[in-house]
Parts: structure tokens; C-alpha cells; sequence
């Protein structure tokens, strides 16, 4: 009940005091390439649900491929390299932790095509929990897209070595996650981006 209340609040008091930021991004989004604002993709919630996620989009409206970004994606647009670099194209999923379907904290959402490897051991630990924001996981591999680009198979790097890796956390994240810990997690993450941004 206190981890909800605190998505709640702290959901609206950022889309509050970042809605002149987001309301930019979308502009710039617009007048970068035509498409639509917001990116919508099936990602599997709590217990298994399947939900739709926001996002900024940060790629061509039509691009197609793989459910992963690969260093220098030529499907990503000026705009979104820069926001896929601050992390801000994530914003707009503080609209899905107001709808419930996302926390501030907790393991990331994947899509359905990774989540269906998952062994039977890990999963219903890893998805215990509301998907979140961030986590420890998400901090570990912020560099993600840079580690698969260096993979002679990106997806078999990603399925073999970082898939495993996360869903460990995750579990780890669903067992052992209080108030006082997400909130440790949400200030290194502030941390972190802020310091990828004076790079």
C-alpha cells in the first residue's frame, strides 16, 4: 500500500513539474520526423498481464526488426539519439505508473518474444512485482545498446548473457525490494543520468 501511494505521488509531482519538458521533446519529436509522438509496444506486466506501454518514439514510424537497439540503430532519428542518451524518451511511463500497470521502481518490462524464455524457476519471481521505471538491473546495463553493438550476435548476447543477468536482479529485486530501497535505487539512477549528461 505505501510503495502505491508513493508511485502515485511521485508519478504526478513529476509529470507535473516535467510538463513543460515533455511538452518540448513532443515538439521536437514532431518536427524531427513525421510519426506520432508516442511509441506503444506490448510488454508483459505483473503476473503475466500484457500491457501497452508509452514511450517517446525515438525511431522511424515505420521501422521494423528486432525488439532490441543495437549501438548507431539506423532506425533511431536525430532526436531520439538524444533523448535514447538522457534516457528521456522513458518519461512518458510515468502515465502508466498513474494507470497501474508500472511502478517507479522495479524490474523493466520486456516484450513478450523474451519473456517467454524465461525458465519456469525465475519467472514468477521476476513478475511478482509491478515492472518499473528503473531498477538495479537497469543501472547495471545502462551501456545496453553499446555491449550489443560489440557482440558478433546481438541477440544471442542479449538472450545468452544479459537476459539471465536481469532476470536474476529481478528476482532478487521482487524478494528483497522496500520503500527505503526503491528509493536508494530512484537517487542512483538520478545520479547516474545526471552524470551521463555532463559527459
Amino acid at each position: 500500500m505505501a510503495k502505491r501511494l508513493f508511485d502515485v505521488l511521485g508519478a504526478a509531482a513529476a509529470l507535473l513539474l516535467l510538463s513543460p519538458l515533455l511538452l518540448v521533446i513532443a515538439l521536437l519529436i514532431r518536427l524531427d520526423s513525421p510519426g506520432p509522438v508516442f511509441f506503444r509496444q506490448e510488454r508483459v506486466g505483473r503476473f503475466g498481464r500484457p500491457f501497452r506501454i508509452f514511450k517517446f518514439r525515438t525511431m522511424q514510424a515505420d521501422g521494423a526488426g528486432l525488439p532490441l537497439t543495437v549501438g548507431a540503430d539506423p532506425r533511431i532519428t536525430r532526436a531520439g539519439s538524444w533523448l535514447r542518451r538522457h534516457k528521456l524518451d522513458e518519461l512518458p511511463q510515468l502515465i502508466d505508473v498513474l494507470r497501474g500497470t508500472m511502478s517507479l521502481v522495479g524490474p523493466r518490462p520486456e516484450v513478450p518474444r523474451y519473456v517467454a524464455l524465461y525458465p519456469s524457476a525465475l519467472r514468477d519471481r521476476a513478475l511478482a512485482v509491478r515492472p518499473g521505471l528503473t531498477d538495479p538491473a537497469s543501472l547495471h546495463f545502462i551501456d545496453e545498446a553499446a555491449q550489443l553493438a560489440a557482440a558478433t550476435d546481438p541477440e544471442r548476447e542479449y538472450i545468452e548473457v544479459i537476459l539471465p543477468a536481469k532476470l536474476q536482479r529481478a528476482a532478487q529485486y521482487a524478494e528483497q525490494a522496500s520503500l527505503a530501497s526503491d528509493i536508494g535505487v530512484l537517487w542512483r539512477t538520478l545520479a547516474a543520468l545526471l552524470s551521463r549528461s555532463l559527459q
